[in-house]
């Protein structure tokens, strides 16, 4: 049974894994780098500020703190050197088959994903946090383009992604419940509820402000793509 999945996220890895767009090169290595999404993060630390009081902000900069780092150190520190599964770029039994973007391979061992972990975790924080449908999509789907980058850059197995996502989501809900019962959070659902503010009292004009700033993201990437060789 195990040796059956392992041989469909071999297959289902390849299935994802480059191809012959340099295009697509580019986008996958523009939106895998950390410096991309700097800006998108300083935007969502200004309406952190905006929306709270300094305790929530210290609250919810912790909180997301605490998300990263349950979620990459749970990957990289326990399972990776544990499980000692090797990165399908590194793997002798499959590295020969898988494209490789400028001779990216990651580190040795990849299960489970740290990329997928850690996005997976923010944005299901973020999205409890704020509860605006609109952003809560838009979260995902930058979660989700990360993980497209790992398989797709030949440094991640499907199921490393499927895993690492899966307990992102866990730590991520686990992260806000904590932050619910210190902050009190849900007192506050009905209070600040109104037409202009989410549920949880951030503006709904600041919120659009991010989502606008993630759009711009995913438009600079495209760009970037262009130039990357």
């Amino acid at each position: 049974m195990i040796g059956e999945l392992i041989h469909i996220d071999k297959i289902l890895t390849l299935a994802l894994n480059g191809s012959f767009s340099l295009f697509l090169d580019g986008v996958a290595t523009s939106a895998t780098a950390t410096l991309t999404w700097i800006p998108l993060a300083v935007v969502f630390l200004y309406i952190v500020i905006k929306n709270n009081d300094m305790s929530g902000i210290f609250m919810v900069i912790v909180a997301v703190g605490l998300c990263i780092f349950i979620a990459d150190q749970t990957a990289s520190t326990i399972f990776k050197p544990m499980i000692c599964r090797y990165r399908p770029a590194n793997d002798p039994q499959l590295m020969y088959l898988v494209d490789i973007v400028n001779d990216y391979r990651g580190g040795r061992y990849g299960f489970f994903s740290s990329h997928a972990a850690n996005t997976f975790a923010i944005a299901t924080f973020c999205a409890l946090l704020v509860r605006y449908r609109i952003l809560t999509i838009g979260l995902f789907s930058w979660a989700i383009l990360n993980c497209w980058t790992r398989v797709y850059l030949g440094v991640h197995y499907f199921g490393d992604l499927i895993v690492g996502m899966f307990f992102g989501i866990i730590v991520g809900a686990f992260v806000y419940g904590v932050f619910v019962r210190l902050r009190k959070h849900r007192t506050m659902l009905s209070r600040y509820y109104s037409e202009t503010q989410t549920m949880t009292g951030y503006a709904i004009k600041d919120i659009q402000v991010l989502i606008l700033a993630l759009v711009s993201t995913y438009i600079y990437v495209l760009f970037s793509a262009l130039f990357i060789k």
